[in-house]
This record gives C-alpha cells, sequence and structure tokens, in this order.
C-alpha cells in the first residue's frame, strides 16, 4: 500500500481516498471530528491554521463564485459557459494513461490510480492572468506521491499533462481558439513541491465538471491556466514541452508562467488583482505569495526572460 502523508498535516487533517468516496461515511466521520457544520451538506474549510503549512489564512471565496466563474475553453470563453455546458462531460468510468520515461506506464482506472492516496484539504490562492482570483479550499495530494509511483528514469527531467480529447461533449474543442487537446507542463522539481496538488475535490466535494473533474492539477505559485484541468494523459519527458497557451501565443504566454507582479502582459498589468467577491483591488504578490516555499526553485533564473 503507497500512502505519502504530508509532514505538516496530522493524521486527522488527512483522509484515505476510500473513505473519501465514501460519501456518507467521510461526512459522519468528519462530522464526528467536529470539521464541518451543517450548511447544507457542503463541508466547510477550516480554518488555516489547522489545515497545514501551505494553507493560507485569507477567507475562502465562496462555493457559488468557484463553481460558477470559471475557465475552461474546452466549454466556452466566457466564465458562465462553464458551468451552464459541462453537465454534458462524462467523468466515470474515467482512466489516465501514463507514458514516457518510467517504469510503469500504462492505462490506469481512475479508482486504481489514487486508490493508495490520502486526500488533504488546503486552502490555496489561486490567480488568473487577467487579473482575479480566489482563495480555493482544494482536496486533493501531492503530484510528488503519484509521480514516485509511476518510477520516473534519470531522464525524466519534465512532466507533461494532456486533458482529455473529446469535441462531442467539450463543444469548445469544436472550436479553433486553441490547438487541442490542451496541454501543459511542469518542470520535474517543480512537480515534486510539496505545494503542487493534483485536486479531486473543493469544499469537501467532489470536483464539479466545470471545476476540472474528476482529476486536475493546482500549482499555486503559476497562474491558473498552468492547473490543467480533467487530466487523461500524463508523460515524463526528456525535453520541454510546449503548452496549449505557448502554441496560441508565445510571445505573450511562457512555459513557467509564475506569477510576477514585475512582469506585465504585453496587454494589462499583472501588478494588482481582484478578489472576487471584493471590490477593492490588492497587489499581487510575487510568485502568489508562495515565494518561502518556491523561490529556491528558480535561483540565479532571470525571472522576466523565463516568463
Amino acid at each position: 500500500m503507497f500512502i505519502q502523508k504530508n509532514k505538516y498535516l496530522k493524521d486527522n487533517q488527512v483522509t484515505d481516498y476510500s473513505v473519501y468516496k465514501k460519501r456518507r461515511h467521510f461526512i459522519k466521520t468528519m462530522a464526528g471530528l467536529g470539521l464541518i457544520a451543517s450548511t447544507g451538506g457542503i463541508i466547510q474549510p477550516r480554518s488555516a491554521h489547522a489545515v497545514g503549512r501551505f494553507s493560507t489564512n485569507e477567507k475562502p471565496t465562496s462555493f457559488d463564485d468557484i463553481s460558477s466563474y470559471c475557465n475552461y475553453y474546452e466549454f466556452g470563453t466566457a466564465k458562465s459557459d462553464p458551468k451552464r455546458n459541462a453537465h454534458s462531460l462524462v467523468t466515470s468510468p474515467w482512466s489516465v494513461v501514463v507514458e514516457g520515461e518510467c517504469e510503469r506506464a500504462g492505462r490506469y482506472n481512475l479508482e486504481d490510480l489514487l486508490k493508495p492516496v490520502s486526500i488533504e484539504e488546503r486552502n490555496y490562492r489561486f490567480r488568473c492572468v487577467e487579473g482575479w482570483s480566489m482563495v480555493i479550499p482544494w482536496m486533493g495530494f501531492p503530484l510528488a506521491t503519484l509521480i514516485k509511483r509511476m518510477q520516473p528514469t534519470s531522464k525524466a527531467k519534465y512532466v507533461y499533462f494532456e486533458t482529455l480529447l473529446d469535441s462531442e461533449h467539450m463543444p469548445g474543442q469544436r472550436t479553433k481558439v486553441l490547438d487541442w487537446p490542451y496541454t501543459e507542463g511542469l518542470r520535474m522539481d517543480e512537480a515534486m513541491n510539496p505545494l503542487t496538488l493534483l485536486a479531486t475535490g473543493i469544499y469537501g466535494k467532489d470536483l464539479l465538471n466545470q471545476n476540472g473533474a474528476p482529476l486536475r492539477l493546482v500549482v499555486p505559485w503559476k497562474y491558473g491556466f498552468k492547473s490543467i484541468k480533467s487530466i487523461a494523459k500524463i508523460r515524463f519527458m526528456a525535453e520541454q514541452p510546449v503548452n496549449s497557451w505557448q502554441k496560441a501565443n508565445m510571445t505573450e504566454y511562457g512555459f513557467y508562467s509564475n506569477v510576477n507582479p514585475k512582469v506585465n502582459h504585453p496587454r494589462w498589468s499583472q501588478r494588482k488583482e481582484r478578489r472576487i467577491g471584493e471590490f477593492r483591488k490588492r497587489k499581487t504578490l510575487l510568485f502568489n505569495g508562495y515565494s518561502e516555499q518556491v523561490a529556491s526553485l528558480y535561483k540565479g533564473m532571470d525571472l522576466k526572460k523565463n516568463f
């Protein structure tokens, strides 16, 4: 049984995936620990100081905003399109292909892929390049757990991700707004950082279709488009992959996409952001406020050149 627990979380802050999936038992267990309130069945995030070192103590964005104001071009380019159109996506059964420079390549049923992991609860800032942000209580597990299980070879320097290609159920893929399927990538040390999460839920609920069900990436120090949704393929690579937004416009979008207020998008400033649900803008923080955990990854790099 392969289980890796975050050293900053206590045992009662981690939920075995099999328990997490058994919703009634999970809710009963959490209630018994005093971790949920009677709020219409939605499990509310606990205060950040009780969730672990990596969580922000900022007020979470409302569940309604998180689930209705989304970027997911496979279902349309308007923020309201994913909630309206994503119901067509079939997320069960689901499988993920693992390939490339690793010892355990193959096609994995999602339940088998996740069976050995423990689900953690983390509140992360989540910033989009257009200048808006949210604080989202994610449920998930470190990507590093899965990477170690797949046993990448010494040739693997990057991890590549690919979204499901299904134009029948993803109407946005019938358009030419991007080169489908959607692709993303991380350097191996970025992928192994304990902040990097494979998310399976929000607010204690399974991920909704419009939020990237059933499995998505969360990289909180990067812009939101790096956090690829509905993952169908993971590839370990020796060479740096090209992601979808690089393909779309190489001059505006780079590989790293780290939140850096000193690097403006060619069409707008990145120095300030508006938190969804708030009127007044706030200053954008370098690495989205996670400098302590990730700045060392980029020591000696020109963060303007490597944007």
